[in-house]
C-alpha cells in the first residue's frame, strides 16, 4: 500500500509523521523549504503548550528539555497583584521534606505547567525523531502544484530541487495558513483578520519573577503586556497592539521594552535584546477539513489564538486525532463512519473555540478596556475578566482547556448495558493512573495511547502479585480472549486503581484517550460493540473510499461539495496575511 503523504513539516505536519511512523505506516513529508535545516532560529517565535499536547510529544519521544515549565503564573493590573496561579514542580524537583514543606511544598499540588519553548527547537526536535524511523522520508525543496485523487489514492505533482510525481494513500495539508492542498481541494477559508495584533520581543535579562509568567494588565506605562520565561535566562514579551495596524518602528519597540522594565523594576535592568517580531492574530475555519482521502489540520485547516490561546495547541490536536484514524485504515481499511469523524470531532471543537473567543471578546477588548468593564458591569466583573484572560493563557476553561465534541459518530448508540459511573465522564480524558500490562512492562496509562484501543481492568492487588499469578486468575483469562476477538487492535492493561471505580471495572479508552466505557466485570458483547463504534463500523461499504462509489478523480479542480454553501476556489480575499505564522 503507498505511503501516507504529509505535506509541510512544521510542527503539526512533523507531529502526525512521527506518530504515524511509530503505528509502522510508511509517511512522505513534502517540505517546500530547501536544505536540512528546518525553521529559521528565532527566539521570538515560542510556542506555549497545554500539559496535554507536551503530553503528546514526550510520547512521541520528542525531547522537550529545550523548553522551560512555569512555576506560576501572576496576574498583575496597575501597580498591584491580583492572582497568583502555583504550578507543580517536576517530579525531579519536588522531593522536599515534610518537616519543612513551605512554598515548595505546597506547589507539588498546583496546576501542571505548561511547556514554554522556541518553536525552531520543537521543530528540530519533531525531525531528530522522525529520522530514527526507516520507513520515514522528508523531501526538501518540494511544492505540491498540482493533486488528484481516485478510488485507490492521491497523486501530487511537485516542482523544485526534487520535482516529480508522488503516488499516497492519503494526503494531509500541514502546510499553513496560506496552504497549497487547501486551495487545491477549493476549500474556502473564511473568517476574520488580524483580530489582535502584538509586538514581540525576545531579550536576556533579570525579572522579579524568576521562572514565572507574568500577565500585566493596564500597567502604569504602555499597553497590556505578557512576559514569559524560557531557558537560559530568555524572555518572550508580547504588548497588545491598538487596533489599526500602524507600523511599529524599532524606536517604539525599544520604548515598549525601556517603559516596562522600568514600570516592573524601578529602573531598566541590563539587558541584551535577542529577537523581535510583530504578530497577528487570525480567526479562520474552513468549511471542509476532509476531502475523500485528502486531509487538512493545523494552520491549512483553522487559525485562532487571540485572548492568549494557543493555535498550536489545536493542529497538534489534529495530529493525534488523525493519525490513528489513518493507522487503522492503513492496516485495516477504514469506514467513511471514521474518516468522517476527523472532521466532525475537530472542527467542532475549533467552533466551540472561536465561539468562546468571540463571546469574550467585546467585553475584554472592548473600546475603554477593564476601566470600562468596570463601569458598566457588577462588582467584581474586573477580577472574572482577569481569570478569563488567564485562563486563556493557562489552557483552562472555556477559552483554554481542551474540547471534545459530544455528537462524535465514534460512540455507541446508547450506554452498553453494564456502564457504571467513575470518575470521568464518558467522553472526557482518562486519568493518567500507573498500569501493568501482560508482559510485566510498568507504565502511565497515557503512556500507552497513540496506538491501539486500551481495555483496562481495575483489580486492587494485583501489583504485589508475580504476573505469572494474576495474568491466569480471576477475570484475566475471559477478559484475555475478549480483547483478542475486538474488531480492532487492542491492547490489555491492569490499574491498581482508578478514581470512582470498583474493583473488576473495565474501561475502554480511544487511541487518543477519550473515554469510551466503563463496564462492570467482563462483558465480551458490550466490549465488541464499544470498538466497533471506535473504529466506525466495518472497513468498506458502497461510500468508502477504495470502492468504485466512493472515489474520485478531481485534478486540480475544487471538490463540488461545501457543506451547503457552494464551493469556490479560495480567493486572496479568503487569505490571512503573512503575519498569521509570525509567532504563535
Amino acid at each position: 500500500m503507498d505511503p501516507v503523504i504529509v505535506v509541510g513539516a512544521g510542527p503539526v505536519g512533523l507531529t502526525l509523521a512521527l506518530s504515524l511512523a511509530r503505528n509502522d505506516v510508511p509517511v512522505v513529508v513534502l517540505d517546500e523549504a530547501s536544505g536540512e535545516g528546518g525553521t529559521e532560529e528565532r527566539l521570538a517565535r515560542s510556542a506555549v503548550l497545554r500539559p496535554d499536547t507536551a503530553a503528546l510529544l514526550e510520547r512521541l519521544g520528542c525531547a522537550t528539555a529545550g523548553g522551560t515549565r512555569w512555576t506560576g503564573w501572576r496576574t498583575l493590573r496597575r501597580r498591584a497583584e491580583v492572582a497568583r496561579v502555583p504550578f507543580a514542580a517536576p517530579a525531579s524537583e519536588s522531593r522536599v521534606s515534610e518537616e519543612e514543606p513551605g512554598e515548595e511544598y505546597e506547589r507539588q499540588d498546583g496546576a501542571v505547567p505548561p511547556l514554554h519553548l522556541p518553536q525552531h527547537v520543537l521543530t528540530r526536535e519533531l525531525r531528530a525523531g522522525l529520522a530514527l524511523h526507516e520507513r520515514a522520508r522528508i523531501v526538501p525543496g518540494t511544492r505540491v502544484d498540482t493533486l488528484r485523487q481516485d478510488a485507490a489514492g492521491v497523486s501530487v505533482h511537485t516542482r523544485g530541487d526534487e520535482g516529480s510525481h508522488w503516488r499516497g494513500s492519503y494526503l494531509v495539508g500541514c502546510d499553513g495558513a496560506r496552504s497549497t492542498v487547501r486551495k487545491l481541494l477549493g476549500a474556502r477559508f473564511p473568517g476574520r483578520t488580524a483580530v489582535e495584533r502584538y509586538a514581540v520581543a525576545a531579550l536576556r535579562t533579570e525579572l522579579p519573577w524568576p521562572g514565572e509568567a507574568v500577565l500585566h494588565r493596564s500597567p502604569p506605562r504602555g499597553p497590556e503586556v505578557t512576559a514569559r520565561p524560557l531557558p537560559d535566562g530568555v524572555w518572550r514579551l508580547d504588548w497588545l497592539l491598538p487596533p489599526g495596524g500602524e507600523l511599529v518602528t524599532p524606536d517604539a519597540l525599544l520604548t515598549l521594552v525601556r517603559d516596562t522594565l522600568t514600570s516592573w523594576c524601578g529602573e531598566p535592568p541590563p539587558y541584551e535584546l535577542l529577537d523581535t517580531g510583530v504578530h497577528a492574530v487570525h480567526h479562520r475555519l474552513t468549511r471542509r477539513m476532509r476531502t475523500d482521502r485528502a486531509f487538512l489540520a493545523g494552520d491549512a485547516a483553522h487559525l485562532l489564538g487571540a485572548l492568549g490561546t494557543q493555535g498550536l495547541d489545536e493542529g497538534l490536536r489534529d495530529a493525534e486525532n488523525l493519525a490513528w484514524k489513518l493507522t487503522l485504515a492503513w492496516h485495516q481499511g477504514a469506514s467513511e463512519t471514521l474518516l468522517d469523524s476527523y472532521e466532525t470531532e475537530r472542527r467542532g471543537a475549533i467552533v466551540a473555540r472561536l465561539r468562546a473567543a468571540d463571546r469574550a471578546l467585546p467585553a475584554l477588548r472592548g473600546e475603554g478596556g477593564w476601566s470600562a468593564v468596570r463601569r458598566t458591569l457588577v462588582p467584581g466583573a474586573v477580577r472574572g475578566h482577569d481569570e478569563l484572560l488567564a485562563d486563556g493563557h493557562l489552557g483552562r476553561g472555556s477559552l483554554g482547556a481542551p474540547v471534545f465534541p459530544a455528537r462524535t459518530p465514534l460512540a455507541p448508540a446508547g450506554p452498553p448495558t453494564g456502564s457504571v459511573p467513575v470518575g470521568t465522564a464518558v467522553g472526557e480524558q482518562v486519568e493518567d493512573v500507573p498500569v501493568t500490562a501482560p508482559d510485566g512492562s510498568a507504565a502511565l496509562l497515557r503512556d500507552r495511547l497513540g496506538g491501539a484501543l486500551l481495555v483496562v481492568l481495575v483489580a486492587p492487588g494485583t501489583g504485589v502479585w508475580e504476573r505469572r499469578h494474576w495474568l491466569g486468575a480471576g477475570l484475566m483469562p475471559r477478559l484475555a480472549a475478549a480483547v483478542g476477538a475486538l474488531p480492532m487492535p487492542a491492547e490489555l492493561l491492569v490499574a491498581e486503581g482508578y478514581p470512582g471505580a470498583a474493583a473488576h471495572t473495565v474501561l475502554l479508552v480511544r487511541p487518543d484517550g477519550y473515554l469510551v466505557a466503563a463496564l462492570a466485570g467482563v462483558r465480551a458483547a458490550e466490549l465488541a460493540v464499544c470498538a466497533d463504534a471506535v473504529r466506525g463500523g466495518a472497513p468498506g461499504g458502497p461510500s468508502a473510499p477504495g470502492t468504485a462509489d466512493g472515489g474520485t478523480d478531481r485534478g486540480a479542480e475544487p471538490d463540488a461539495r461545501s457543506d451547503g454553501e457552494g464551493a469556490e476556489r479560495t480567493t486572496a480575499s479568503d487569505e490571512a496575511p503573512s503575519e498569521a505564522t509570525a509567532n504563535r
